[in-house]
């Protein structure tokens, strides 16, 4: 009978555990993370995306929002006593997305620089470019995908697959470089402003536990397929009140996707110990 209860409780065990991978927590305490953990701060900057992934002794920086917000970026940085950038990632060249990278360039030390291999046409790329002449760091235009690991993340960053999208408003959104961070259990997918063919390229990416919902939540014709194959337990917008879809929220919630917006939630911080992913909101819940 002993060793049947003790079979019984093993068992019990291993269904929580097995039920525990993947999950996201809501309304956590905010603050640091462990030194084992990855942190992820979402800053409430508009419609534009910018965001700082931290590990025990790395830091990898996802664009940088609009011209002014790069001192969001530098704040918390300074505040958590960070002095080098290990990667800044800039996913395209749209305003939103650079604007604040000059800012970051010279505020930091920056070892790398990933960037996708085209040339943008807006004034903010342009300082862009110029503060990148002024600064000692490692610049890699992709054309490529690449692979590197901090701590315990493995990253993936995945190149656009072709060198012309077309000369619509979406051609730059379509060169978006989209990183995964795989940290034991749970993988975090970052899509930039990727939209249909971009979502086509990385269609078989593989599964992931959050999701930075692309193109600032907007309306994407095959954004279904895409969730259906990355089966996201939660997910984070980077935008506007105005720029996020009624028909994404809808499509967000028929999936059962625990999703928060930076329009509606403010700062929003997730925390990845391995096996759980925990999100703290500035203000309100999830939709």
């Amino acid at each position: 009978m002993l060793n049947i209860k003790k079979t019984a409780a093993l068992l019990l065990s291993s269904v929580l555990a097995a039920s525990s991978l993947f999950a996201c927590n809501e309304k956590q305490s905010g603050g640091k993370a462990n030194a084992s953990d990855l942190k992820v701060t979402f800053f409430d900057v508009g419609k534009a995306d910018a965001m700082v992934l931290q590990s025990e002794t790395a830091t990898v920086v996802i664009d940088c929002g609009e011209k002014g917000d790069g001192k969001n970026i530098s704040n918390l940085l300074k505040d958590s006593d960070t002095t080098v950038i290990d990667y800044l990632i800039i996913t395209h060249f749209d305003k939103d997305h650079v604007g604040g990278a000059s800012k970051v360039l010279k505020s930091f030390e920056v070892k790398n620089v990933l960037t996708p291999d085209y040339e943008g046409n807006v004034e903010e790329y342009e300082k862009f470019e110029e503060t990148l002449t002024g600064v000692s760091t490692n610049v890699m235009k992709l054309k490529e995908d690449v692979s590197f690991t901090l701590d315990d993340v493995d990253y993936t960053v995945y190149a656009p697959k072709k060198d012309f999208y077309g000369d619509g408003d979406s051609a730059e959104n379509n060169f978006s470089l989209v990183t995964k961070a795989v940290h034991h259990d749970n993988t975090l997918l970052f899509t930039g402003d990727a939209m249909e063919e971009r979502l086509d390229e990385i269609m078989d990416i593989g599964k992931c536990t959050l999701l930075k919902v692309p193109y600032h939540g907007r309306k994407l014709d095959n954004l279904d397929d895409f969730l259906k194959a990355t089966e996201p337990k939660c997910a984070v917008v980077c935008t506007s009140s105005s720029e996020f879809s009624g028909k994404m929220q809808d499509l967000l919630k028929k999936r059962g996707i625990t999703t928060y917006a930076t329009c509606f939630n403010g700062d929003i911080t997730a925390v990845s110990d391995g096996s759980q992913i925990k999100i703290d909101a500035e203000k309100g819940s999830s939709l």
